[in-house]
């Protein structure tokens, strides 16, 4: 490519702004204020500024999700007029920290242009005691639950799909490959700027050679959160799917790749591999793009373009009649 890629700008004023703390020696009691403090920014009114504003005429809401053993809160995106529609499962990044208000934006207008349920999980966040089996346990279990009980959430169950964001993405890519092991019919999953492998092999790619000190994610912050994921007696392969044997028969995929990113190689190789197992997938992505744009539509303008995407692939997938203007 001729051009060289920068963050755009609203990603480098952030970044000078903001101070990095020391991601590796962070004790539990540190990376837990760290984790309230950025919370409660990301689901602030001012934080919309940089993570959009949600569309009108859409229903929002937290519910809790109650199962045998826990209750899940899950933030609900409905549009204002019909039935027997589409479900959405959603889950947010961040792995250690995020929370589902962050993607209010886009999943907002999911649920309106689609049109569709979107269920977002509000899943265990990574920290000392809670590893990458609770997380993905949480995403898994929403699912089944709401299907199971597809009238009370207003959902077809013929026609579901999974969605996830950086972190989120693992968790949706586990939940697509946990279905067609339960035999459930997916139509389809959405990837954006998935981390896929939390073994030590994730980190042997060329994206983390060029953008491992990037400004929205770090090779620091990626080697806490597999701290925190795959701690010692945890097996990371079977909770990576970009090591994982058989990827035969899984919904068809959409991943969505910024270029400034260090995971960008996750996504362009589980395509390729998912393509060689025979599952349709396509690839997407974004130069100049960082980690984590779509959930930063006020200062990264790729985020409308990958919107506009997902909204036409799901579209395609779910036989709903999607509409990608405004």
């Amino acid at each position: 490519m001729g051009d060289v890629e920068r963050p755009p700008l609203g990603i480098r004023v952030l970044a000078a702004l903001g101070r990095q703390p020391d991601w590796l020696a962070l004790s539990a009691e540190e990376l837990s204020a760290i984790r309230d403090a950025e919370n409660r920014k990301r689901a602030s009114r001012k934080a919309r500024l940089v993570t959009g504003r949600p569309e009108r005429g859409v229903e929002i809401g937290w519910q809790e999700v109650v199962l045998a053993d826990r209750a899940v809160p899950v933030r609900v995106h409905r549009p204002s007029a019909g039935d027997d529609l589409p479900l959405v499962l959603h889950v947010h990044g961040g792995g250690f920290v995020g929370t589902a208000v962050q993607s209010d934006w886009v999943n907002s207008h999911l649920a309106k242009r689609l049109p569709a349920v979107v269920v977002s999980v509000e899943h265990r966040l990574l920290d000392h005691a809670t590893a990458l089996p609770a997380a993905a346990d949480d995403g898994w279990d929403v699912l089944r639950h709401v299907i199971e009980h597809a009238g009370h959430w207003g959902v077809d169950p013929a026609r579901v799909a999974v969605f996830g964001e950086s972190f989120g993405g693992l968790i949706a890519a586990l939940a697509a490959l946990r279905a067609r092991d339960a035999g459930l019919a997916l139509r389809a999953q959405v990837l954006v700027n998935p981390a896929l492998d939390v073994s030590d092999t994730g980190f042997a790619h060329r994206s983390f050679d060029q953008h491992g000190d990037s400004p929205t994610l770090s090779t620091p912050q990626m080697r806490l959160l597999q701290r925190l994921a795959v701690p010692p007696g945890v097996d990371p392969v079977p909770l990576s799917p970009l090591r994982v044997n058989d990827l035969a028969g899984l919904a068809p995929a959409l991943v969505v790749v910024p270029t400034i990113d260090p995971v960008a190689d996750h996504g362009r190789r589980y395509v390729d591999r998912l393509r060689a197992a025979g599952t349709p997938a396509r690839l997407t992505e974004h130069f100049g793009a960082t980690h984590a744009f779509l959930s930063m539509p006020g200062v990264v303008p790729h985020a409308k373009a990958a919107r506009a995407e997902i909204v036409e692939f799901l579209g395609e997938r779910l036989g709903a009649r999607a509409t990608t203007k405004g």
